[in-house]
């Protein structure tokens, strides 16, 4: 007798997604072991396919979505070899790999129902929450630092973590999970932990975020609804206000404090300053290279060198804490228009389907596309959209799981007996 069966049976392809889902939306707590998770799922999915153990899942939207991805992949590459950098980039080009993973990746977690891929990403947000509090009061109480989480930076840690409230907020305002109290308490959990994180841009993209969630359910609220909205939005804010007043307060100062340091002592040491002169080194850089940019180590070359001639300073980033302006140095236009169309295609996926769809788990799955959108391009302003181990392999996750639902078809396994199967609304 084989002692390993009764395992074999219980982890089929379905179930194995389901753990593995679950692990992809844990985010602000596993940090990198989202981008392992995704990563290793990447490679499965293509050796599955490749074995013939898995059909590819191509559909309109998911096709639209790869060619985006893909051109921004090839973009980077070709910077690269107009400026015969292709040696010094090549290390740079593993990272691109997490988007090539996008169709693969896509067809496996099509063969989880539509209704459990939903109450997994909200439900498992919900421990994503309240587990960033948990770590954010641990961090800043006893570590004595801004809140970053499981992943070691409070930029990205915030930026993950709002996902996760923004997914407990839709599923409370959608009726898709009837346990609204515990989405709230949870989303309120979650945005307490970006307060400690002291993340500011991530507390405006929050605000936009949230005000659109609002306004994508806005056709299910009652007069009494709403009634009860605006209590618990006004008892939520006053709670955020009693915990993160100092620390909001604290924020605020250093930004007014940076900004008097620039413009009255051009000092460009604080964070502000710092950011500034990385865009005045950006934009210079750009000019030099406007079309195919760089590439990427050279940009970054280019970075250290101009805080020399430039500022008299020795600094060094990864990026250059504006994502478009990154894209541009690394990429010229063709770079940082092909990043652009990831995120104008993926909103005009999900815009489709809130137009002409009533079902709540494709327009669940494309306000999952539309927050992430908003999310990743307010963070980017001042931060980055694309580049980060953690950052990569979320934005992958969301927009998969998010355009599967909202315009996807869910296949079975091969070798399954179940007829492939549209999804609602006759989309196939």
């Amino acid at each position: 007798m084989n002692p390993f069966a009764p395992l074999r049976r219980h982890l089929t392809p379905a179930q194995i997604n389901i753990y593995f889902s679950i692990v992809c939306f844990l985010s602000p707590v596993i940090g990198s072991g989202v981008s392992f998770a995704f990563n290793a799922g990447g490679v499965w999915s293509a050796l599955l396919v490749a074995l013939k153990r898995r059909r590819l899942n191509i559909d309109r939207p998911m096709l639209a979505m790869t060619v985006a991805i893909y051109a921004y992949c090839a973009a980077q590459v070709l910077a690269s070899t107009v400026n015969g950098a292709i040696p010094a980039d090549l290390r740079h080009f593993v990272p691109l790999i997490t988007f090539l993973f996008f169709p693969l990746s896509y067809s496996t977690w099509s063969i989880t129902e539509k209704p459990t891929l939903v109450r997994i990403a909200v439900l498992t947000s919900v421990v994503a929450c309240f587990g960033s509090l948990a770590l954010a009061l641990l961090q800043y109480y006893w570590l004595g630092i801004r809140a970053k989480g499981g992943a070691g930076n409070a930029i990205v840690f915030a930026t993950v973590a709002s996902l996760a409230v923004m997914m407990c907020l839709a599923g409370a305002l959608s009726g898709i999970e009837k346990r609204w109290k515990l989405l709230a308490g949870a989303a309120l959990a979650g945005f307490v932990a970006i307060v400690y994180s002291g993340t500011r841009i991530i507390w405006l993209a929050m605000l936009v975020a949230g005000i659109v969630v609002l306004l994508i359910n806005r056709g299910r609220f009652t007069n009494a609804n709403l009634t009860r909205l605006l209590l618990i939005t006004g008892v939520a804010c006053v709670a955020v206000a009693a915990i993160g007043f100092p620390i909001i307060m604290d924020r605020a100062d250093f930004l007014f404090s940076d900004w008097t340091a620039l413009t009255t002592k051009g000092d460009y040491t604080t964070a502000l300053g710092l950011r500034v002169a990385l865009w005045e080194i950006g934009l210079r850089a750009f000019r030099e290279m406007p079309l195919f940019g760089h590439g990427i180590a050279a940009s970054q070359d280019l970075m250290k060198q101009g805080f020399r001639d430039q500022f008299g300073m020795e600094e060094g980033f990864s990026h250059y804490h504006n994502g478009l302006l990154t894209a541009l140095v690394q990429a010229g236009l063709v770079g940082a228009i092909a990043l652009a169309s990831v995120f104008v295609i993926a909103t005009r996926n999900a815009a489709k389907v809130l137009r002409a769809s009533a079902d709540p788990l494709e327009r669940f799955g494309a306000t999952m596309i539309v927050v992430t959108v908003i999310i990743y391009l307010i963070g980017g302003l001042t931060g980055i959209v694309v580049g980060h181990d953690i950052l990569d392999s979320v934005l992958m996750v969301f927009l998969i799981c998010g355009t599967y639902l909202a315009s996807g078809r869910t296949v079975s396994p091969i070798g399954k007996s179940a007829p492939v199967m549209a999804p609602a609304g006759g989309r196939a």
